[in-house]
């Protein structure tokens, strides 16, 4: 370096102003303090060569275009991008699941389901993260106790782009197992429009008949679109039980 020159700034974080550094701002400042490409830097930990950890995760969301795209990546995907190996895609995916998870959590007793807006209030909050954004339908079953309580969700089938292949006995067996006296039936059109097809329809009602004879009622079928739903009960598919 030539005399005058301004000292190139370090190329790895350990070099960095320790004020700068994302771990050691996050102790100090808090979590909520980091920007998305400071914590995603954190679980990167290190980064490729001439790029630090923070160079590759601000890369990764603007190349994505956020956490959501990212998410959508499978680990193949992600072992691609210059700089993301096994271990760093492993990373990734098991941080993105854990903040998905967390949103799954009760954030306290479990309120009873009266309504399809209880329903899709219950979606919002536990299986959403889950659901959106799929290429493909997910079809899930909340199981419900005598008072309307929620037992569980259970994940009945993942289909293809266009359909969900979904048999009664898969949605029973857990059903039962639970002693569930009742269920929702949740599902969402990757397409966004929310309207019932023959199809769905045809399912609802082997499903209706199927648990009629092991005694758990279906109260409902809710189809999940984009920003939007469709409940069987509400339009008159599915006759209210007392």
């Amino acid at each position: 370096m030539r005399k005058g020159e301004e000292k190139p700034y370090p190329t790895t974080i350990p070099e960095w102003p320790e004020a700068e550094r994302p771990r050691e701002k996050l102790i100090k400042l808090g979590a909520d303090n980091l920007s998305d490409a400071e914590l995603l830097a954190i679980i990167l930990r290190i980064g490729g060569r001439k790029r630090t950890a923070l160079d590759l995760a601000r890369y990764l969301l603007k190349e994505f275009g956020g956490f959501r795209n990212l998410d959508s990546l499978t680990i193949s995907e992600l072992k691609k991008i210059k700089g993301i190996g096994t271990a760093k895609a492993a990373q990734i995916k098991a941080t993105l699941a854990i903040g998905k998870r967390f949103l799954k959590e009760p954030k306290g007793p479990q309120k009873k389901i009266r309504t399809a807006d209880d329903v899709v209030e219950y979606c919002a909050e536990r299986l959403i993260p889950y659901m959106r954004d799929r290429k493909q339908e997910v079809f899930k079953a909340i199981l419900l106790d005598g008072k309307n309580k929620v037992l569980k969700d259970i994940t009945v089938s993942v289909g293809s782009l266009t359909a969900s292949i979904v048999h009664p006995r898969e949605v029973l067996k857990e059903a039962i197992a639970e002693s569930a006296a009742s269920m929702i039936l949740v599902h969402n059109h990757p397409s966004g429009e929310t309207e019932p097809s023959e199809e769905d329809i045809n399912l609802t009602e082997r499903l209706i008949s199927a648990s009629n004879m092991v005694g758990i009622r279906v109260l409902d079928h809710i189809i999940l679109g984009e920003n939007t739903y469709f409940s069987f009960l509400k339009k008159g598919l599915i006759k209210k039980r007392g």
